[in-house]
């Protein structure tokens, strides 16, 4: 099943996708799930199903405007270094635990809708990424029970402001810019994905792609990087963790190849979809 966030007429919903439409959840079952979170929650994904079979209340996807996956989550963590290609690119050591910084809920942009290059920076790089859902809460969840509180997966456009990242060794201030982490288009549920690790990413700037890699190359593999973060913060429905990056950033590249506005960045991750994002500058 595929699950999204959106917005139709100025109202907010969230619904399950079936070919060119989606079929709006919030109807039949916004009254006791108002969101997607709350719907993961309560892990409810059999009565998303139940909806869905009956096509009911369906809307096609051009006449929606897509959210965030998650509009919503209570935290958003990202790993860095998690790919050895990107690691080399950047001259960092080798760590024996994943690098994780945060995000906020606010720098989010949804399928589709622009992102913004910052007025304070022309440095504005691309990261694709795979992003994990949460879907069952836990604390020092074990590495052979991790996949189990994942409710699915979807794409993620960590877009980075590199001068501002690299102020200090902390990388909150370029990570957290407005508009700056797209997310989406959709969720596809665990179910549909048995092996995340047989999963390939790529991104595309303007048509040609400049990162690609498979999910198995992660160097910190997905139960890795639940187990660690359930050992220090309990995780809830809801929470994203935007997995890393593989090599190939613009940054690195000589010259860099830094986002202009215009440009169009894509995600495209097999089994899941195309999270596009085209770059305008900030308003």
């Amino acid at each position: 099943m595929r699950l999204v966030s959106f917005l139709q007429t100025g109202r907010a919903g969230y619904g399950a996708v079936r070919g060119a439409a989606v079929v709006d959840l919030t109807g039949p079952l916004g009254s006791r799930y108002p969101d997607l979170k709350t719907l993961l929650a309560a892990e409810a994904l059999d009565e998303a199903r139940a909806v869905l079979a009956t096509g009911a209340g369906s809307i096609p996807l051009t006449d929606i405007e897509f959210l965030p996956v998650i509009p919503n989550p209570d935290k958003i963590f990202c790993v860095g270094m998690n790919y050895e290609m990107h690691r080399q690119e950047t001259g960092r050591d080798e760590t024996p635990y994943p690098t994780i910084f945060t995000r906020f809920a606010a720098s989010q942009l949804g399928h589709g809708q622009p992102a913004w290059r910052p007025r304070l920076s022309s440095q504005f790089d691309y990261e694709g990424e795979l992003a994990v859902v949460i879907g069952r809460a836990g604390r020092y969840i074990r590495r052979a029970d991790a996949l189990d509180h994942i409710a699915g997966y979807s794409c993620y456009s960590d877009l980075s402001v590199r001068d501002w990242q690299l102020h200090t060794t902390q990388f909150t201030p370029g990570k957290n810019f407005p508009r700056s982490g797209g997310f989406g288009p959709w969720l596809v549920t665990r179910d549909e994905i048995a092996d995340p690790t047989r999963l390939e990413l790529s991104t595309r700037v303007n048509g040609e792609t400049v990162q690609h890699a498979r999910v198995a190359d992660m160097v910190f593999p997905i139960a890795v990087i639940i187990e660690y973060l359930s050992s220090f913060i309990e995780l809830t429905p809801g929470d994203v963790i935007a997995t890393g990056t593989p090599g190939g950033v613009g940054q690195c590249r000589e010259p860099p190849l830094w986002l202009q506005p215009g440009d169009v960045v894509e995600v495209e991750i097999s089994a899941i979809g195309t999270l596009t994002n085209p770059v305008i500058a900030e308003p």
